[in-house]
């Protein structure tokens, strides 16, 4: 190896986050709800519909999320 190559180390993802988190083809940052893991018979249908689904991370939040995600 060169002794360039060494000066700038590799961008660590934190792995939790990388879990958690993925980007969608307008380079928004999609999450799940909460509350759809367990305890679900006492749970309308539509509200178990609708936490099944993705949502948006907000805006003011995926500074943070890019930050531990460098290569999404």
């Amino acid at each position: 190896m060169s002794y360039i190559t060494q000066l700038m180390p590799k961008l660590k993802t934190r792995k939790a986050a990388a879990k958690r988190f993925r980007s969608t083809g307008t380079g928004k940052i999609v999450r799940r709800h909460s509350m759809h893991n367990h305890l679900l018979e006492h749970k309308h249908p539509g509200r178990k519909r609708h936490l099944s689904k993705t949502a948006l991370v907000d805006e003011r939040d995926a500074d943070n999320v890019r930050l531990m995600l460098p290569y999404l």
